[in-house]
């Protein structure tokens, strides 16, 4: 591909989001997402392959049409109240509809068939960017906009995703759906506390991009997409065996790693709200996710799966340009829960 256009293109995709949260237009909240989509299509297809058109066809078909039902709900609450931003006189089945369709932008369950299937399709690099940055720009209008949305469907949509992210990625050998289905279960903590504390949705971000990149990173350092080649990382990068075993634990949420502060502090918030029986099914569903990364951890640091006497010479890995990403990301993902005090207060 040209280098300008690749230029625009991610110029495109770091923008798209950005327009979004800025805005409080409505209208222009939709065309933020719409240049992100356009942006990152040509990003999916970039593998002229039958698996990556299939997947950025998939993509692209789920995301307009939660765009056009987005913006068939700004439409119709600009013709009822001549505005173009949600108000308490709002139509509640506008809010809905508005709600279900950030839902299928963002891959939450029941909406969530495609998150799997297009992140297996694509590159480790572009499902990075799927996974993390493409987040944003829905959340960010979920969080204007949720003191109007029922609480009972976003607990709704928020217990399915957590119940289906660990549930779906129980079975799975491949590690990019592995991925799509923790950041499943990641954004149903997220929308779980959006009704009741916002501020914790947007640290539960964070905490999960800070989290997800060095491990994407780690995976793209050696091309790993099955557990398989994962249990070569012994022969390849020993030094990033340690690292990527924190990720995994961390990215689980066990403490007292840095994964382990949103899901204490939404818990914390769930029970003060006296939401006993739905705090317990997030801790009990956040376990199921333990196990299928600790399976993870296991074949990477604890397994020698059997090797031809070749493929242990290579004790040493080339040179590469995450070696000081790596390290420096793993330190904030492990070590940030001592500043959770500061946090609470």
């Amino acid at each position: 591909m040209n280098p300008i256009t690749i230029i625009i293109i991610y110029f495109s995709v770091l923008m798209g989001p950005v327009i979004t949260m800025v805005s409080t237009n409505l209208m222009l909240m939709w065309v933020g997402l719409e240049i992100s989509l356009l942006a990152i299509t040509p990003l999916l297809i970039n593998k002229k392959n039958p698996r990556s058109t299939e997947a950025a066809t998939k993509y692209f078909i789920t995301q307009a049409t939660a765009s056009m039902i987005i913006l068939f709900t700004i439409v119709l609450n600009f013709k009822q109240l001549g505005t173009w931003e949600f108000q308490q006189q709002t139509n509640n089945m506008l809010l809905n509809m508005a709600l279900i369709a950030l839902s299928m932008k963002l891959g939450l369950a029941p909406f969530h068939y495609w998150l799997p299937e297009v992140t297996q399709g694509i590159p480790l690099h572009t499902g990075l960017i799927l996974l993390t940055w493409q987040k944003i720009a829905p959340l960010s209008i979920m969080f204007q906009i949720y003191q109007f949305l029922s609480p009972m469907i976003i607990t709704m949509l928020a217990v399915s995703s957590i119940f289906m992210g660990a549930w779906g990625g129980l079975n799975q050998t491949q590690t990019r759906k592995i991925m799509a289905y923790s950041s499943i279960a990641h954004m149903g903590w997220m929308v779980a506390i959006l009704p009741y504390n916002p501020t914790l949705t947007l640290l539960n971000l964070i905490i999960y991009i800070i989290l997800t990149i060095p491990l994407f990173m780690v995976l793209m350092m050696n091309s790993s997409t099955t557990i398989t080649s994962i249990s070569l990382l012994w022969n390849k990068t020993p030094m990033i065996l340690t690292a990527t075993s924190l990720l995994l634990l961390s990215l689980g949420g066990l403490p007292p790693l840095t994964g382990f502060l949103p899901k204490w502090i939404i818990i914390s918030e769930m029970l003060k709200n006296n939401y006993t029986i739905m705090a317990t099914l997030m801790a009990m569903m956040a376990l199921l996710n333990l196990f299928f990364y600790t399976r993870l951890i296991y074949s990477t640091s604890l397994t020698m799966f059997p090797t031809n006497n070749n493929s242990k010479i290579t004790s040493h890995h080339e040179n590469s340009k995450y070696n000081f990403l790596i390290p420096t990301l793993t330190v904030i993902s492990t070590l940030t829960l001592p500043l959770s005090p500061q946090l609470i207060i």
